[in-house]
């Protein structure tokens, strides 16, 4: 009895925090936004399209 029972217990969960990932990525995009003198909603929308804003800046002219 004591077994089956011991079988059925749901497996343990670890819940896992990045904060310092998240805390670096948001610095880097505010850095990115003041770096290209974005407006705000440039810098709303190069949350989606960060990569672009970078390629243009850092294009031959």
């Amino acid at each position: 009895m004591d077994a089956e029972v011991e079988c059925r217990k749901a497996p343990k969960v670890r819940i896992v925090q990045h904060t310092a990932t998240g805390g670096l990525w948001l610095a880097a995009w505010l850095f990115t936004i003041g770096f290209l003198k974005l407006t705000f909603w440039q810098g709303v929308w190069a949350v989606v399209i960060w990569p672009y804003y970078l390629g243009v800046y850092c294009a031959p002219k």
